[in-house]
């Protein structure tokens, strides 16, 4: 899926190849649209050994994932190129020009943005090599796996409380480490149900963590003092890959996990033609939902181009 022909108008190219590029593809694909996948091989679980919470994929690994994806688009003649899409233009026809990295354009009648987001780690030693094993960021995803563990949670912000809160579902051994955040951050309502969670706070900035025949066995902090720990949670710094929205001209909505394109219920912006859909549109979009948010761009695009073309023919004959 590698070689395409680049010369051609493509009625949509998807520009992400993620679970919603995949989805979105894969509907277009079954509609009979000649459609064009972009793919930057940059897949935002790819830390991850397994994906959960995907009804009958449940603990699948995402690569093992992604590759029966871009089986099954295949299938339905869907084209892949691996490449980055570094700029889309819309022309007067209301069409669009999308240039990739490696020099060629491919004009498309309509675009799917599935870009996602990277997620930017804090910077403490040993953190983002064990991100995805022992060091976690959502506990819908893992914390089944690591249930009852002694898990510590990494503050880098109050808002970090909230996740404290949130993981304590799935162990009753955990220790919040405000790290960066001074305990006067903390309101009385978060003290108290810090508490009532049975969640021990512990001052002092993290220094980095304790590593034993690679398994993580503990935190350490600035003053030397190291905490027994299994499993650390973090809260990554969402930082959107929204520059083709920008380059469109699309709205955009501030967020305190980033800047994502306003959308209508269907995932189109505010661009007449783009649609975005998984990681793109916003920091909580789990492999269901953008799967699903793909699938629903994807559906109504090809139900706009329909009766655009049938109205162009009834125009037409008119004439």
């Amino acid at each position: 899926m590698e070689v395409v022909t680049l010369t051609e108008t493509y009625e949509a190219v998807v520009i992400g190849g993620g679970a919603a590029g995949l989805s979105a593809a894969l509907v277009l694909g079954r509609a009979r649209r000649r459609t064009l996948v972009v793919d930057a091989g940059e897949p935002r679980n790819a830390p991850a050994a397994h994906m959960q919470g995907y009804l009958t994929r449940d603990g699948m690994p995402p690569a093992a994932f992604l590759a029966e994806g871009r089986r099954e688009i295949e299938g339905y003649g869907v084209e892949l190129v691996r490449d980055r899409a570094v700029d889309v233009v819309r022309d007067g026809a209301g069409e669009f020009d999308v240039t990739l990295a490696t020099g060629p354009v491919v004009h498309a009648r309509r675009v799917i943005v599935t870009t996602g987001l990277a997620d930017e780690l804090p910077p403490v030693p040993g953190v983002a090599e064990r991100f995805g094993r022992d060091v976690l960021h959502c506990p819908y995803c893992h914390g089944w796996e690591v249930r009852d563990e002694a898990f510590g949670v990494l503050a880098t912000t109050p808002m970090s409380v909230h996740q404290a809160l949130m993981v304590s579902q799935w162990s009753k051994d955990v220790t919040l480490f405000l790290h960066t955040v001074g305990k006067d951050e903390l309101s009385d309502e978060d003290l108290r149900r810090l508490a009532a969670a049975g969640v021990a706070v512990v001052p002092g900035e993290v220094a980095g963590l304790v590593i034993d025949d690679d398994r993580l066995t503990g935190v350490r902090l600035g003053d030397g003092t190291s905490h027994d720990r299994s499993v650390l949670f973090v809260a990554p710094r969402a930082v959107p890959r929204s520059g083709l929205f920008e380059r469109l001209g699309a709205e955009l909505r501030e967020t305190p996990f980033g800047t994502y394109p306003v959308i209508d219920e269907t995932g189109l912006t505010t661009v007449p033609g783009v649609w975005a859909a998984g990681n793109a549109i916003g920091f909580a979009e789990q492999v269901v939902n953008a799967a699903a948010g793909g699938y629903r761009a994807a559906a109504t695009l090809n139900g706009e181009l329909l009766f655009a073309d049938l109205d162009a023919a009834v125009a037409r004959g008119r004439g």
